[in-house]
């Protein structure tokens, strides 16, 4: 199964943070899963973390998430192109990029936020 991360998660993980389910946990551990997180999600975090809104590891997200084991997918002008197809359900333009990933590139999304459930993406 490929998974891929919401920001939020991304964050968690990084964390050991208590809000990741035990559950999601052990899918996120589970060695035949592949583990992605995307360019977006760390330029949301980098952005949060410029305003302020919450603190993030001294080394580079990119090196953090390596080191971590997960997998980094970029932002491509083909999920970029799914945007223009989804519907306006969701507001935040980072969660709709991170949607028009996870179809694009046959993901499963790990997120908590139920408006994401809304879209025909495989959601956990």
């Amino acid at each position: 199964m490929k998974l891929l991360l919401d920001s939020h998660v991304l964050l968690w993980w990084l964390e050991a943070n208590p809000r990741l389910a035990k559950e999601h946990r052990a899918l996120l551990e589970h060695p035949s899963h592949i583990v992605y997180a995307s360019s977006v999600s760390v330029a949301e975090l980098q952005i949060k973390a410029a305003l302020g809104k919450l603190g993030l590891p001294d080394d580079p997200l990119g090196v953090v998430i390596a080191e971590e084991g997960l997998e980094e997918i970029e932002f491509r002008s083909d999920h970029g192109d799914v945007l223009r197809s989804l519907p306006p359900i969701h507001r935040d333009p980072f969660d709709r990029m991170l949607i028009a990933q996870a179809l694009v590139e046959d993901c499963v999304l790990v997120t908590s936020d139920p408006a994401i459930r809304q879209y025909a993406v495989p959601t956990v």
